[in-house]
């Protein structure tokens, strides 16, 4: 008998890793919108992990800039760097199509077109050059970051309705609204036992991001898609690692 919490963190990991995780039965996935509260806890860990990999990489001798590519590189091995392919997908879609059927179809589309290319160097180089510079003062930005981008999720699944009939974000379903609540609540006491008051500017500054990526996929494709979701985590996390930058002293 596993205690309903647990199987719920384990739905969040499998949902959202590529961690090793012990075999859940199918019936834990029918309910997989309520794991949305333990997302946080899995980009805590991610986090963590790639920060470790970073530390490590410091204390061994290697340059920053080196460490950072290593934290960057265990950050998307972590997922399976599925979160950027879908920051790829969705930057391809957004702007390549000129109409929603011809965007989720582009999405769907597993080739990479020149906005989706652009995004990944953008992105991937701005986080590297972002983590270069945090990683010698500590990891916690990174585990923050890692955190607060995932709480960031549950809010779009719960106020956009989905695009299309099938995909992964699909088969979740729609969080309640407590879930996503306390996804963010355990994000912000996280961030705040982690870095103190830095994480409140980065809540406000995430806040607004959500609200202009609610908006953008409700103009371009009328709901959301998993591919959404993984922009929005990619470019949170950015958002979070340059708060740090300006707001820490």
């Amino acid at each position: 008998m596993i205690p309903s919490f647990v199987r719920e963190i384990g739905v969040a990991f499998c949902l959202l890793s590529r961690l090793p995780m012990p075999a859940l039965p199918a019936a834990a996935f029918e309910r997989s919108a309520r794991s949305v509260w333990a997302y946080p806890l899995v980009g805590a860990t991610l986090g963590l992990i790639a920060g470790g990999v970073g530390a490590a990489a410091l204390w061994a001798g290697l340059p920053v800039g080196i460490a950072a590519g290593l934290t960057l590189a265990a950050l998307m091995l972590s997922t399976g760097a599925m979160h950027e392919d879908g920051l790829a997908d969705t930057a391809d879609g957004f702007w390549g199509g000129f109409d929603r059927d011809r965007r989720l179809e582009i999405m769907k589309d597993s080739q990479i077109g020149t906005y989706g290319t652009l995004s990944l160097i953008v992105t991937s180089g701005l986080r590297w050059a972002a983590l270069a510079v945090l990683l010698p003062a500590g990891i916690a930005p990174v585990i923050v970051a890692a955190c607060l981008s995932r709480a960031a999720m549950p809010v779009i699944m719960r106020h956009v309705p989905h695009a299309r009939g099938d995909g992964l974000s699909h088969s979740v379903g729609r969080p309640a609204m407590p879930h996503v609540f306390a996804g963010l609540c355990i994000a912000v006491l996280l961030g705040a036992v982690l870095s103190g008051p830095v994480v409140l500017v980065a809540l406000a500054l995430g806040a607004g991001l959500v609200f202009g990526a609610i908006k953008l996929t409700q103009h371009k494709i009328g709901g959301h898609t998993g591919d959404v979701l993984g922009a929005t985590q990619v470019i949170t996390e950015l958002l979070v690692l340059l708060t740090f930058i300006v707001a820490t002293p």
